[in-house]
């Protein structure tokens, strides 16, 4: 989608969960569907292709919106992904299966200097490349993990949908994707002074059977 009219924005995407049954599939040295071959071979597969595999609908709801409604300045990416141990990584960058064992072996945890130091360098060098620019996260703005960090180097610049407050993940997941098939951007708002536990809103209402197919 042409983005040339509008602000420049930038989307800081919270990452997958590297454990679980999902990533058992990816590190089951037996798994023989094309994304567990990709990951293994020397080029890796996409990063946000990965996490998609491995959160399912919240992490391609991310995806999908920062694809659509990204507006970064000159030199930056549209997105980048929080990762556990290398800092902002954009979706788009290849990954191999031991650097994804590796990220599975650092918890998100802003007081581990794996995590954060990594975080903290790019999120610097993000912000002074980009200094009128907005960064909004999509992910979880009601613990420290993320927040703290963040609010640190970049501060009042720092938003994240108001929507967001109050819905679990697989909510948010399919209201972005929802978003993306309307051209409805969701409402902006500073994490700093924001309502980080909204109360739980309305589920999203019913598609129809049309909607469905399309």
């Amino acid at each position: 989608m042409p983005v040339s009219h509008r602000p420049n924005r930038i989307f800081l995407l919270s990452p997958a969960h590297c454990g679980g049954k999902r990533a058992s599939y990816l590190y089951n040295d037996l798994a023989r569907f094309e994304l567990a071959r990709q990951v293994r071979t020397p080029a890796g597969a996409p990063l946000g292709e990965v996490f998609t595999f491995l959160s399912g609908l919240y992490f391609r709801g991310k995806w999908a919106y920062a694809r659509a409604f990204a507006s970064p300045p000159p030199g930056a990416a549209g997105a980048y992904v929080i990762t556990t141990n290398r800092g902002l990584v954009p979706p788009e960058t290849p990954i191999t299966l031991p650097e994804l064992r590796d990220m599975g072996c650092v918890d998100i945890d802003h007081e581990d200097v794996r995590y954060s130091g990594p975080l903290e360098r790019d999120l610097r060098t993000l912000a002074a490349g980009c200094t009128d620019c907005p960064f909004i996260l999509l992910g979880s703005v009601a613990t420290a993990k993320y927040v703290d960090i963040l609010l640190g180097v970049v501060g009042g610049r720092l938003l994240f949908p108001e929507e967001f407050a109050g819905r679990g993940d697989m909510s948010r997941g399919g209201l972005m994707l929802r978003c993306v098939e309307e051209r409805r951007e969701l409402t902006y708002v500073p994490v700093a002074t924001a309502i980080r536990h909204g109360k739980r809103p309305p589920k999203l209402a019913p598609r129809t059977r049309m909607q469905n197919a399309e």
